[in-house]
């Protein structure tokens, strides 16, 4: 356990370049956040980036697994993916992947439209 809040400590010099993190303790693992909203995890020892439509083809290009857990008998697979491991020695690299999960996490965040109801015959 300790191994892995190390890690997570080194999170916040990883993503120097990209801004201030903070990490907060989350079940298992700690949530890393960038101005309030949560862009990465830590689990296990690994680091996993927020992935949406727009950007999961970047992790799925690289072969990075998805975040998965067992929730009653059933494969559950969270919006976050794992990492590649050269962005932990890359500053800049690291920057520009949390600057995509964290605008995955933004579109995440952004209110939803509702449908405009129309009455016909009125």
């Amino acid at each position: 356990m300790a191994a892995d809040n190390e890690f997570a400590q080194y999170m916040v010099d990883v993503f120097r370049l990209f801004g201030p993190v903070t990490l907060r303790r989350m079940f298992s693992g700690h949530g890393i956040f960038h101005e309030g909203l949560m862009f990465g995890l830590v689990f296990d020892e690994a680091l996993y980036l927020k992935a949406d439509a727009e950007n999961v083809a970047g992790f799925e290009r690289l072969g990075l697994p998805q975040l998965e857990y067992d929730r009653q008998g059933k494969t559950v697979g969270l919006s976050y993916y794992r990492a590649p491991e050269s962005l932990l020695d890359d500053a800049h690299e690291a920057a520009q992947w949390a600057r995509r999960s964290f605008d995955a996490a933004l579109r995440a965040n952004a209110p939803k439209k509702k449908a405009r109801r129309v009455r016909i015959g009125e």
